[in-house]
């Protein structure tokens, strides 16, 4: 892959983790203190409703930090756009629909294939 890629795919990482760091601090933040605003069960109810939403998002979230901070790690050692499974180069245009991919696309057809056949 081409320095120019490689700084390309840095650049779109590191402030796509950036945003994801920042949400997740405004979440965390956000939800001290809201619960005795609303004596009202219903109220309180829905707050409670929106709060476990929010963190079923924040969760998935997580897991992408985890994944782009993989993926930084892997521009870093020069690993990056190299399937994980045949050790051949991941096309640009896989990797601009999903920067954290660690398979060729050949590859990962290839594994939920699997996955489906045996009904995972």
């Amino acid at each position: 892959m081409k320095k120019k890629d490689i700084e390309h795919f840095r650049k779109l990482l590191t402030e796509r983790l950036e945003n994801l760091v920042a949400e997740a601090n405004k979440t965390v933040s956000g939800m001290t203190g809201e619960i005795e605003k609303f004596p009202d069960p219903t109220d309180r109810a829905s707050l409670e409703a929106d709060r476990n939403f929010m963190l079923r998002i924040r969760d998935r979230e997580r897991k992408l930090i985890m994944k782009i901070r993989e993926a930084l790690e892997r521009i870093d050692n020069g690993t990056y756009g190299i399937c994980e499974i045949c050790g051949s180069d991941i096309s640009i245009k896989r990797l601009k629909a999903r920067p954290v991919t660690t398979q060729c696309i050949d590859c990962k057809t290839r594994e939920e294939a699997a996955e489906n056949a045996l009904g995972i």
